[in-house]
């Protein structure tokens, strides 16, 4: 239908199915989505569900645990997967342990915050670790990729129900915000803790000790006891990945993705995408997604944040990291995306580790180039491509605070991935228009899309190396993203409830 045309939805549809709009008696939107491959043309695309009676629609039944038990499950990590495992858990009358490192959701703003403004960053509460995990500072997307429709479903009229906005449920790319996102999250560890369960903020979990019986979570002084325990770590716990190899849990490498933050003026992306029609009010901001197989290897664009700002994301001193984020308008000036190239053991060593230390190292030099104070290296596109620095911005100013140093992006990266981001830069004009203009911001480094290790789990999706400990989410290495990490969480406790019958 046509752009002005939404507000006579029902009707059209009601036209379509045969029937009367005053016989509709129950009206869903399943999907909504833009045609915008005509840009003189562009159509809203709507699938909806029609009724003439007044059925609600059918909802997943977590069980009830009817057998009492000695040891409450502990779910360490309070990001989207450790909350969806939590909180299925306290469904069910399981009384979870979570344990978090980092602070609740508004003291982790206010240190935040801090950070962007002054430099001083707290290790233990940052964009990584904290209420929400890395995703609450984020556009907040809810891709859903993850094959499993019954539980991507539950997760988003979860989030609905906690306040999150009616129209995740049917947007073809779902997001909340950065700004709503962190009301919900509250939402859910208040409604955890109501049905018996415990939450637990600036408590680092220090070492864990499997046992025949159990295992035992140490934090510091206190020690706490169990029979399942979930490991929903993030990717940035870098230090827990170490304990756990050195307490004989199982782990492999895996490949993984750097780069760098690209922006452009969200008008420009709008038009480009949209033509003469950019600026309606029912196309909101532009996004876009790109990839391009180079004779280097493939290149493509991550978390693209439209109306958005790049954002500093450390959580180790004397480290650069970028991210993206857009709150629910998605109304800032400028639109930015991650622009990655993937890495393999061929780039980094066979070793375990040795994929974390390349991480480590890319993060330490972008904060030398930067040249301290979390200021991160930046350059235009047109230098990087002419492979020089650059002297002075155009009409596109960066977004990333504290600040911004003018470095050489293409010596961080080495010949073979700045020659695959030149090659892929110049493929992506080709797809948008004005892509590659010489004025475009480059800020780097991106090293924290994906976990460069996976501690490995069975079918049951208990460790290998323990049957009292599930790997979970996306630090572990099963997941991608705020929806298949919550998606794990929650298949993880539906087991654990199970176990528990």
């Amino acid at each position: 239908m046509g752009l002005d045309e939404e507000k006579d939805l029902i009707n059209i549809a009601a036209k379509k199915a045969g029937w009367k709009s005053s016989e509709i008696a129950a009206f869903f939107i399943t999907r909504r989505s833009i045609d915008a491959r005509k840009k003189s043309d562009i159509k809203l695309v709507f699938s909806v569900e029609l009724s003439k009676s007044r059925e609600s629609k059918a909802q997943r039944v977590i069980k009830t645990i009817k057998k009492s038990f000695d040891y409450p499950p502990i779910v360490v990590g309070f990001g989207p997967a450790g909350i969806f495992a939590a909180h299925t858990l306290a469904l069910s009358g399981a009384n979870p342990v979570v344990i978090e490192r980092g602070d609740n959701v508004d003291a982790r703003r206010s240190k935040v915050a801090s950070f962007w403004q002054n430099g001083e960053l707290c290790v233990e509460s940052n964009v990584q670790f904290g209420e929400g995990g890395a995703g609450a500072f984020s556009d907040g997307k809810l891709n859903t990729g993850t094959g499993d429709n019954e539980r991507q479903k539950y997760v988003l009229n979860t989030l609905i129900n906690f306040g999150a906005p009616k129209n995740i449920e049917y947007d073809n790319k779902p997001h909340i915000g950065t700004d709503k996102l962190g009301n919900v999250v509250k939402a859910m560890r208040e409604d955890i803790i109501a049905r018996g369960g415990k939450v637990y903020f600036n408590t680092k979990v220090t070492d864990i000790i499997a046992t025949k019986e159990g295992v035992k979570v140490i934090c510091g002084d206190k020690e706490y006891v169990t029979r399942h325990l979930i490991l929903a770590l993030g990717h940035s716990a870098r230090d827990t990945h170490r304990m756990l190899h050195d307490r004989g849990f199982e782990m492999e490498a895996k490949a993984f993705a750097v780069g760098m933050r690209i922006e452009h003026l969200q008008k420009d992306i709008d038009r480009a995408m949209y033509g003469e029609s950019a600026g309606h009010p029912a196309l909101g901001s532009a996004d876009y997604k790109l990839v391009k197989h180079t004779g280097y290897g493939g290149v493509y664009s991550f978390c693209m944040c439209p109306g958005g700002y790049v954002i500093a994301s450390s959580s180790e001193n004397g480290t650069v990291v970028t991210n993206g984020m857009s709150n629910n308008k998605r109304d800032g000036i400028n639109a930015n995306s991650a622009i990655l190239a993937g890495v393999t053991p061929k780039d980094f060593g066979e070793g375990l580790f040795d994929g974390l230390k390349y991480q480590e190292a890319l993060e330490r030099k972008a904060y030398d180039s930067g040249g301290g104070g979390f200021y991160a290296p930046c350059q235009l596109l047109g230098d990087f491509l002419k492979g020089r620095q650059s002297a002075s911005f155009g009409k596109i100013q960066p977004t990333y605070k504290p600040g911004t140093r003018f470095s050489r992006l293409d010596n961080l990266f080495g010949a073979k991935i700045s020659n695959a981001f030149r090659e892929a830069f110049v493929g992506f004009d080709n797809s948008i228009r004005g892509f590659s203009a010489p004025d475009a911001v480059l800020t780097g480094v991106e090293t924290r899309s994906s976990s460069s290790l996976r501690v490995l789990r069975g079918e049951d999706y208990a460790s290998v190396s323990s049957k009292y400990v599930f790997p979970c989410g996306e630090g572990c290495g099963y997941a991608g993203g705020i929806m298949s990490s919550a998606v794990d969480g929650m298949r993880i406790a539906e087991k654990i409830i199970d176990n528990m019958q």
